[in-house]
C-alpha cells in the first residue's frame, strides 16, 4: 500500500486547508486512516482517525471541533478539513493506515499504524 498526502501550504490564522491522502495498492475495507502531525522540536501528535468500514471518526483534543475527517470510497482517498487554523497547527502532517479493526482509541498510538505517507507541510501564519 502506498499513501500520497497533498494539500499542505501556507495559510493565515483563522483560515482553512484541506489535506488529501490517496491510497493505492488495495481497497481500504477493514482499514483505518489516521493523521498525525509533528511540529519542529516536538513529538509526533495524534490528529484524528477515520475507520473506513463505517466512517467512525475520533479526534485529538487539540483539533476537536475545528478539524473534520471524511472519505471517498470510490477514490480510495481520505480528507482532513482543517478550519479555524491557529499558528500552533503548524506542522508536517502525515496520513497513515492501520490494518486492524478496533475501538477508536486504539488508533491514537502511532505504533499501531502500518503504513505512512510522506508528509505534507502546513504553515499557519499569525
Amino acid at each position: 500500500v502506498q499513501l500520497q498526502a497533498s494539500g499542505g501550504g501556507v495559510v493565515q490564522a483563522g483560515g482553512s486547508l484541506r489535506l488529501s491522502c490517496a491510497a493505492s495498492g488495495r481497497t481500504l475495507n477493514n482499514y483505518a486512516m489516521g493523521w498525525f502531525r509533528q511540529a519542529p522540536g516536538k513529538e509526533r501528535e495524534f490528529v484524528g482517525v477515520i475507520r473506513w468500514n463505517d466512517g467512525a471518526t475520533y479526534y485529538g483534543d487539540s483539533v476537536k471541533g475545528r478539524f473534520t475527517l471524511s472519505k471517498d470510497n470510490a477514490k480510495n482517498t481520505g480528507y482532513l478539513q482543517m478550519d479555524r487554523l491557529e499558528p500552533e497547527d503548524t506542522a508536517v502532517y502525515y496520513c497513515t493506515l492501520s490494518r486492524r479493526y478496533s475501538g477508536m482509541y486504539y488508533y491514537t498510538d502511532q505504533s499501531r499504524h502500518d503504513y505512512w505517507g510522506q508528509g505534507t507541510l502546513v504553515t499557519v501564519s499569525s
